[in-house]
């Protein structure tokens, strides 16, 4: 994994949690089938690929307001 997109990524999403759960969930995207929205290199791992669109703003939280259980 490419330190300085962890980085580039954490100036984006500075919650760590949340940047580690998007990483993640658009990793298994990226295993299934889904096209990258960045240029990929040879040396890019789909971690790397995740990281890099994080930092370019392709990937973004959708903010989910809570729900009052009663």
């Amino acid at each position: 994994m490419n330190t300085q997109l962890v980085d580039a990524a954490a100036k984006v999403i500075p919650d760590m949690p949340i940047l580690i759960n998007m990483v993640s969930k658009r990793v298994r995207q990226l295993n299934a089938g889904s096209r990258p929205m960045v240029e990929v290199h040879p040396s890019m791992d789909t971690r790397d690929v995740a990281l890099a669109e994080i930092a370019a703003g392709k990937v973004i939280v959708k903010k989910v307001e809570p729900v009052e259980v009663v």
